[in-house]
């Protein structure tokens, strides 16, 4: 039997004790299983010794136990489970960065494709941020440069919720005024960049105003487009980095830092040809 995992699936947004390894779970939550889970996710390998994780879990306030339901959860892996379940929900919030230890996507029919490793695009020291801030404050407070024209860029934002918004900050700028700005913060956020329109989940015109909208009001960063299941609607082919045109992958963030776990060189052929 192999070493027992941790594993954080998103959006459903809860760890798993296993003993599959990322490619066995996800062929077990396959809908071809009989475990009736349907359409795309994203799996979180954690650091983990095979009976604790090896990081804290965030604080949630004492209304559960993390740390030791997981090492419960681990304990029923070794005794024979292949899977028990860890945190059945909102995961998402309470697992710090730090223990991610690798990235995949995940298609439908549960094949899963391994991101390349983590790269930190920025590191937040200044935490100051108010409503009225321009896209230009903001790359000043984080220390970045500014880019020369601010092109409304549309984003899928995977946790800690779903939808679709145009914003014409930057991946680095954009999540730092997630993660801060006041009475809308994340705890942390998870995204990606988008190179199509999706008009099929909304229509022309609300992505016409938008980026009026976008382009005449300078302190207007975000506007959002659609609130509903979105990963489930656009293809990964559509994320930003898939043909490394541009850079792009998977980003995450958190009041401290943002990391990309970019796509790989070359994208395997049995994953080209899945549907999902």
């Amino acid at each position: 039997m192999n070493k027992a995992q941790l594993i954080l699936t998103l959006p459903h947004g809860n760890v798993t004790a296993t003993s599959l390894g990322i490619d066995g779970l996800a062929k077990r939550r396959s809908p071809g299983s009989g475990k009736h889970f349907r359409g795309r996710s994203i799996m979180v390998e954690l650091a983990c010794d095979g009976e604790k994780p090896s990081f804290a879990y965030l604080d949630e306030g004492g209304w559960r136990k993390p740390g030791a339901d997981s090492v419960q959860a681990l304990a029923g892996v070794k005794a024979g489970s292949r899977t028990k379940t860890a945190l059945s929900n909102d995961a998402f919030n309470c697992v710090p960065l730090s223990a991610y230890q690798s990235c995949h996507l995940v298609k439908t029919g549960g094949e899963s494709l391994a991101m390349g490793a983590a790269k930190q695009l920025a590191s937040y020291v200044s935490h100051d941020c108010h409503e009225r801030m321009t896209g230009d404050e903001i790359a000043q407070v984080i220390g970045q440069g500014s880019p020369g024209q601010r092109a409304p860029r549309l984003y899928m934002i995977i946790a800690p919720v779903q939808f679709v918004m145009l914003s014409n900050l930057t991946p680095a700028e954009y999540a730092w005024y997630a993660t801060h700005r006041p009475g809308k913060m994340f705890r942390q956020v998870m995204f990606a960049e988008l190179g199509h329109e999706e008009l099929h989940m909304a229509a022309q015109s609300r992505y016409v105003d938008a980026k009026r909208e976008l382009l005449e009001n300078a302190t207007k960063k975000t506007k959002s487009i659609v609130f509903e299941d979105c990963m489930n609607q656009i293809p990964f082919q559509h994320w930003v980095g898939y043909h490394h045109k541009a850079e792009g992958g998977l980003y995450v963030g958190d009041r401290n830092q943002l990391l990309l776990y970019p796509f790989p060189g070359l994208i395997p052929h049995a994953w080209e040809k899945m549907e999902g």
